[in-house]
């Protein structure tokens, strides 16, 4: 392992989330989220302006999904446990409480209402208590980033995986269900079809001689906090694969051109209704 160096050198990272999201690290190199940036439409503009910021999102429900990777990975932001000095201690809506609560994000914590506090410790709970689940967080190292240098475009790539184990990798994943379907389409709308494939070349980048897996770990925010083991089919993974190598292509043509482009800017684009409308009743 090494320290975080002005860009770390291919392999593998202790990173904190602060170096790992930096503008430092986001200018020059690719994530997975990134890869799902570039290939929508005005993308690569998009992508370019949040990275030289270096913006990272806080939400509430970013904040239970954080809560529950600390207690189950060992690993991670401290939590604080703050209620409201109003009448409502599940609402932050003094101005104390909202000084005090973005003194405590500014300082790298996770303040949690106590609510949301006790579900992640159960669901906590739950990820341990489930016999597959536990299991694979048995060998390992938690919150390990894998830095590599994409072979087919020389594009220094970036990921920080949830779960490192010497054979695959593991992801865990709050949700509002943990189903078979609901998890299907959140590998699409929320990419986790794309985020497989990137992390596992990041993999093979490092350990070449190991045919890793990668799986799910969903565990659902609401009792009783049910997990879910699942993995993606190949056809899924091979389609997520095709995005990245997509991505890849267009961030390596927008670094050598020096242009990351948003919408046309020279011509009018004809639009329709969508496809499900019935042009019939026009």
């Amino acid at each position: 392992m090494t320290g975080l160096l002005t860009v770390p050198a291919p392999g593998v990272h202790q990173l904190t989330d602060a170096e790992y999201f930096g503008s430092e690290l986001a200018r020059v190199s690719l994530s997975s989220t990134g890869v799902r940036e570039l290939i929508k439409p005005g993308g690569p503009a998009r992508f370019r302006y949040k990275a030289d910021a270096g913006l990272v999102e806080t939400k509430r429900e970013y904040d239970l999904g954080h809560a529950v990777h600390t207690l189950v990975l060992g690993s991670g932001p401290e939590l604080v446990l703050f209620a409201g000095t109003g009448a409502n201690p599940e609402a932050w809506q003094k101005a104390d409480d909202k000084a005090k609560v973005a003194a405590l994000r500014a300082e790298g914590m996770v303040p949690l209402r106590p609510s949301d506090y006790l579900a992640a410790r159960l669901m906590a709970e739950a990820v341990e208590n489930h016999p597959l689940a536990a299991k694979l967080f048995t060998r390992g190292q938690p919150e390990q980033t894998l830095i590599w240098e994409d072979p087919d475009t020389g594009v220094l790539c970036r990921c920080k995986v949830d779960w490192l184990r010497p054979d695959g990798i593991v992801d865990l994943k709050t949700a509002e269900s943990a189903d078979a379907d609901a998890q299907s389409k959140a590998a699409y709308n929320h990419g986790y079809a794309i985020q497989e494939p990137f992390y596992l070349r990041g993999f093979r980048a490092r350990f070449p001689d190991v045919d890793p897996f990668f799986t799910f770990v969903a565990v659902e925010k609401e009792p009783p906090y049910l997990v879910h083991v699942t993995q993606l089919k190949e056809r899924a993974v091979a389609w997520g694969d095709r995005k990245c190598a997509e991505a890849l292509q267009i961030y390596r043509d927008c670094c050598e051109a020096g242009v990351w482009p948003g919408y046309p800017l020279d011509e009018i684009t004809d639009i329709d209704l969508p496809a499900w409308v019935r042009t019939e009743e026009w």
